[in-house]
């Protein structure tokens, strides 16, 4: 069995869940571990002094947890999808040869290091200030955003975020979020397919 850990990184509203999605749907024995699931309770979120709850922070995440969870698949994917309710998808190649491909998304898997040391291939996507301001309006969530929480918050850590990964790490491909789904989803797909066939061929 070999396996393959893909980082589908980028800013809020970048589209990261769309492009994690659609590798998924086009690739065999792939799984995704969505960094939004691991937020901590609310009250556990610190206040800045502006008021503004520090969502946009590894502090805000149990990223123990996350982090046990991409091990635990990574030691056997296999057992790990059987344990999720999924059955593998057997492709016509033998078992041994059989790649597992772990898909993972999240806007701060590239600034968490030992996260990041687990990943194989790593693309992040990045969109201009004023869509990713207009995209996030447009979302709910719960809770919901406070008046100038994107200016006085979300956009500040995001550029600072930035800084930190590239100050960590070279290996990123940076995806422009403005491109077509289909156009960037046909990137990075063949991208991680060439990975596979070399994983195959390398065994």
């Amino acid at each position: 069995m070999r396996t393959l850990v893909v980082g589908i990184g980028g800013m809020t509203n970048g589209g990261k869940s769309t492009l994690s999605k659609g590798l998924h749907q086009q690739i065999p024995n792939s799984f995704i571990i969505a960094q939004d699931t691991y937020f901590k309770d609310d009250s556990e979120v610190p206040v800045d002094s502006n008021g503004f709850k520090q969502y946009d922070m590894l502090d805000a995440l149990h990223m123990d947890t996350m982090l046990s969870e991409v091990n635990s698949w990574r030691r056997d994917a296999k057992s790990f999808l059987r344990q999720q309710g999924l059955n593998p998808e057997h492709t016509a190649v033998t078992e041994d040869m059989e790649v597992y491909v772990l898909i993972v998304d999240g806007f701060l898997i590239f600034n968490h290091r030992p996260l990041n040391e687990l990943f194989n291939k790593r693309y992040f996507l990045e969109i201009p200030y004023d869509v990713c301001k207009r995209r996030r309006s447009l979302r709910v969530y719960s809770p919901p955003d406070p008046p100038g929480y994107f200016d006085g918050h979300v956009w500040p850590m995001y550029l600072k975020n930035r800084q930190e990964m590239e100050s960590m790490l070279s290996e990123i491909v940076f995806l422009n979020g403005l491109k077509p789904e289909e156009e960037l989803l046909a990137t990075v797909h063949r991208d991680v397919c060439q990975e596979i066939e070399r994983l195959k061929e390398k065994y």
